[in-house]
């Protein structure tokens, strides 16, 4: 079967005999388990959201390839978000994070921001710290972690581990069965359609930003908790005018340069059977949507791409390609491999702390 674009990996995951053998993109990433396991336990937990109305799995939800099936993702009571929430699958792997990629050192940075963002989870993290304190399961987790107590850096750096667990697999791109559509569909997707100039690599992104023009979403501006979250947003990242901004302008808070208006990253296209809608907007409904934008050439935008032109596909074409984008998503919804599984590492390093009290 071909598979040019990249190499793939058996991982053999458990100690015991028989355990289950998964195909993924990568080797998955070295891990502390029981500092894994702690950050599993806070990303289900609302408590690490100011009023305990959120927790990072609101947003990010397993069986959606941790998104939330929405278009504009959901917010602290009293907001509204102004982005479509990102997939985690293979998180770990990437150099910058968010859309715009503003932030871009490593995963401890993300945790802190979707914890103490107050359009997000607006958590002041030393509340957390101490509601975490009052929880023995906590404290028994924070120690086998070797850490005497809880706190804000080994709460990150927990939830970082995690994140770094979530990890395609068995995508049949992966595994060497793709249908003979897919196997069409990745002919296209190599040559005439020039995807793989962008999505390129083992998570099919080159984590670059890129103006393709993608509509803007009208509900960020209709939507006055979202206006409001948007306006904040702006206002931090120092952007000009924000209060009459009806455009999301993307990596340009980074660079503040006018070339750069507009762009976003790459976006991976792992998992993404489970991940609509689509685009940093949620504009696209469907992969069928979103195949015909780019036939199209993309949209309609002065600083386009200019690599983006119309593709001439036909309706066969486009069917072949959509399996083949369908093809790199994995069967890790039907068999719970997404969710941290307990025969994934010794569990004796977690010592005996599901005995407990709650």
């Amino acid at each position: 079967m071909k598979r040019t674009l990249q190499a793939v990996c058996v991982l053999v995951l458990g100690a015991s005999a028989g355990a289950a053998q998964d195909v993924t993109p990568d080797p998955a990433i070295e891990v502390d388990a029981a500092r894994a396991e702690l950050g599993k336990r806070m990303f289900y937990d609302t408590r690490l959201s100011g009023d305990t109305s959120l927790s990072c799995a609101s947003c990010h939800q397993p069986d959606k390839a941790f998104t939330d099936g929405e278009a504009l993702s959901q917010a602290y009571t009293g907001a509204g978000h102004f982005r479509n929430a990102p997939t985690l699958a293979n998180v770990g792997f990437r150099e910058a994070w968010m859309h715009d990629g503003r932030l871009g050192t490593n995963l401890n940075d993300v945790a802190r921001e979707m914890i103490t963002e107050t359009y997000l989870m607006n958590m002041d993290m030393r509340i957390m710290q101490e509601r975490m304190k009052q929880d023995p399961v906590y404290r028994a987790m924070f120690a086998a972690a070797g850490m005497s107590e809880p706190s804000n850096g080994g709460a990150r750096n927990a939830l970082m581990d995690f994140m770094k667990t979530i990890q395609s697999r068995n995508a049949p791109f992966d595994t060497g069965e793709m249908s003979a559509a897919a196997t069409r569909g990745q002919g296209i997707f190599e040559g005439k359609g020039g995807c793989a100039a962008c999505h390129s690599g083992a998570r099919f992104t080159d984590d670059k930003p890129h103006n393709t023009g993608v509509p803007t979403n009208p509900d960020i501006w209709s939507d006055p908790l979202r206006h409001s979250a948007f306006v904040t947003y702006a206002k931090f990242m120092g952007v000009e005018n924000y209060m009459n901004l009806r455009e999301d302008l993307g990596a340009y808070v980074r660079t503040h340069r006018e070339e750069t208006k507009r762009t976003f990253l790459t976006p991976s296209l792992r998992e993404l059977k489970y991940t609509a809608p689509y685009m940093h907007n949620g504009t696209f409904a469907t992969l069928a949507d979103v195949v015909d934008f780019y036939d199209e050439g993309g949209g309609n935008d002065t600083a386009k791409d200019t690599r983006l032109q119309p593709l001439g596909l036909v309706p066969s074409e486009k069917a072949d390609l959509i399996a083949f984008l369908e093809s790199l998503s994995g069967d890790s919804f039907d068999t719970d491999a997404y969710v941290w599984r307990e025969d994934d590492y010794d569990y004796e390093l977690i010592e005996n702390w599901r005995e407990q009290p709650n």
